[in-house]
């Protein structure tokens, strides 16, 4: 348990594409959540008090907090880090300057993630964002010059959008890493509500034109949706996409924990900030063996270090190669894998397909199905 990710909920604008667990700032909430987030913490801490090898702290805005209220939330935190840990800290542009950069350095923050989205000014008023082309390009290079690793969120594929301009601007800053990402429509936000509709052809070539501008520029597509130099990789991500363990802490943050017996993984969800305020606990959901099986495979696929079958089944105790074997191979026969011993990794041809590809290999771990679910206690013998 070396991760841990903090929920920060609160946003100085709620963004039409959002569907995060997002608010504005009331009277009180602040203080509030800051409260019952260190109680949550100490608990936590009590039951997984190893030192941390990454720290997230993702929202929501958690720039967007007060300078009082950024150091209670790391003094909130009593687990210690590793050395060369990475400490994320999601920055909004505009809630930067030289002064908060230099707290958030005294605090232990190493790397930012920057919500940019666009360099773009029309695109950035159509996604509702509170800063301009100019003040992201003044915040990359504050924090560029302030020693911090930089990653940049960048939206793709929108309408109205020079697609090949914000890549080729991403590229020339310098940063370590770029998260590029298609717009999702989801269901409830105002996007969705006023008809937007996604474009699969323009989002696709979209990616392609990232994955040429960006491994220009030294970017390597390490994931489907992200780039980096070498050595620049988010750490702290690549215990999800790994389908590790790792806490969290927050409203509605989730978290993976080692289960027992039949259990392989707990996944614990904590409610809204309303009723985590109150002390409600988490959602509890437990993943079998072969759950955990098949999301390894799902998420490890998105990597281009793909999936080591062998260690899968040694974490699960699963045959799991030779019901993988021949489908594997006909995936690589058509150019969507590379098989290397029992490891599989996807190709560039397989990123805008995965779903299919995933669900091929799924459908062969179809007899493993009975004995690899959790089930009931009667079903179980006990």
């Amino acid at each position: 348990m070396a991760s841990l990710y903090v929920h920060v909920p609160f946003c100085p604008t709620l963004c039409p594409y959002c569907d995060f667990h997002v608010v504005r700032r009331a009277p009180g909430w602040v203080e509030a959540y800051l409260g019952r987030l260190r109680e949550e913490a100490q608990g936590l801490h009590l039951s997984y008090p190893e030192p941390l090898a990454t720290l997230y702290l993702g929202g929501g805005t958690p720039s967007f907090l007060r300078d009082r209220e950024l150091v209670a939330l790391f003094q909130a935190l009593p687990w210690r880090l590793e050395r060369g840990a990475e400490v994320t800290l999601e920055a909004n542009p505009g809630t930067l300057n030289r002064e908060r950069l230099a707290l958030l350095k005294d605090l232990g923050v190493n790397r930012l993630s920057l919500g940019v989205q666009s360099f773009q000014d029309p695109v950035l008023r159509f996604l509702g964002r509170a800063h301009g082309r100019k003040g992201a390009l003044k915040a990359v290079e504050m924090a560029l010059e302030e020693g911090f690793r930089v990653s940049l969120d960048l939206i793709l594929g929108l309408p109205m959008q020079e697609v090949e301009k914000d890549l080729k601007e991403a590229a020339s800053l310098g940063i370590g890493h770029v998260s590029a990402y298609i717009l999702q429509v989801e269901k409830g936000t105002p996007f969705a509500l006023s008809g937007l509709k996604e474009d699969p052809e323009r989002e696709a070539w979209a990616m392609g034109k990232a994955e040429e501008i960006l491994k220009g520029a030294g970017l390597v597509r390490y994931e489907i949706s992200n780039f980096a130099r070498p050595g620049e990789e988010a750490r702290h991500n690549l215990a999800y996409w790994r389908n590790g363990f790792w806490l969290a802490l927050g409203p509605s943050a989730a978290g993976q924990y080692p289960g027992t017996g039949p259990v392989y993984a707990l996944r614990r969800t904590n409610p809204p900030l309303p009723r985590w305020l109150l002390g409600e606990p988490p959602q509890e959901e437990a993943i079998s063996p072969l759950e955990h099986a098949k999301e390894s495979l799902m998420l490890g696929l998105r990597l281009r270090e793909g999936v080591d079958v062998e260690a899968l089944e040694r974490r699960t105790g699963l045959s799991l190669w030779p019901l993988l074997e021949s489908p594997a191979e006909a995936l690589a026969q058509e150019g969507y894998l590379t098989v290397e011993g029992r490891r599989l990794r996807p190709t560039r041809h397989a990123f805008p397909v995965l779903h299919g590809v995933v669900l091929k290999l799924w459908e062969a771990m179809e007899p493993l199905e009975v004995h690899g679910r959790v089930g009931t206690d009667e079903e179980r013998g006990t």
